[in-house]
């Protein structure tokens, strides 16, 4: 028996993300709409998909770009189809930096696993660093509220020109969703069909001041 697979051009997201050549060319507007596909691509598994699909390894290197940058979710080999109560009690999966923090102490998988590992994988891609880097340097919703001082635009990858225009709007909402999903509690993370939405909806919020003023504590209040 043989698998045959599609040939993705570009490779994974994080072979391009972190090679300055590559990544110059991952301009505002693809990674919004990289960030975009891969909220498409977990709703659908989540929420169109019967039993619903549990990815379990959402990270940017299972993300591969197609020639124009446009994102393939791959690597099911963790993804379990979750039980009839919404839940499933397993071993430890994921990649390091992106697995939800219930994880480690519940082994209890739900789809909001994902969600977490999908606000990661967001904020890498506006960020341009490692999560292991990015989420120190928040420190989570606990010390952005601390030091509320952190600016947005400090933040952003500086290998590129800071956006401008609609596409900041498109950044500075990326970048509220994915905080969103990052809560340290399940219950307070947006499914993935509302992200979807949210991304895809033909009008963002104007921004409340000039992105260089933006304060990443003011993003942190997000409701769903």
């Amino acid at each position: 028996m043989y698998l045959v697979y599609e040939y993705v051009e570009r490779g994974s997201l994080g072979k391009v993300l972190y090679d300055d050549e590559e990544a110059f060319q991952l301009n505002w507007a693809r990674r919004v709409n990289i960030v975009r596909g891969v909220a498409h691509a977990l709703a659908y598994l989540h929420h169109d998909c019967s039993p619903a699909i549990v990815h379990r390894d959402v990270s940017i290197n299972n993300i591969l770009l197609e020639s124009e940058f446009e994102p393939r979710l791959s690597d099911f080999g963790t993804a379990k189809l979750l039980t009839s109560d919404a839940s499933i009690w397993t071993t430890v999966a994921g990649s390091y930096g992106y697995m939800a923090p219930e994880l480690a102490l519940t082994m209890k998988v739900t789809e909001k696993s994902d969600v977490y590992s999908f606000g990661v994988v967001a904020l890498e891609v506006m960020m341009g660093k490692h999560p292991g880097e990015l989420i120190s340097s928040l420190s989570a919703k606990a010390a952005l509220q601390s030091d509320p001082d952190v600016l947005l635009k400090d933040l952003l990858d500086q290998r590129l020109p800071p956006p401008t225009g609609q596409i900041a709007e498109e950044v500075v909402f990326v970048v509220t969703i994915a905080l969103s999903c990052t809560r340290a509690k399940p219950e307070s993370r947006p499914n993935m069909r509302f992200v979807a939405q949210e991304l895809s909806a033909h009008t963002q919020p104007y921004l409340p001041e000039p992105l260089g003023t933006i304060k990443i504590s003011k993003l942190t209040n997000f409701s769903k």
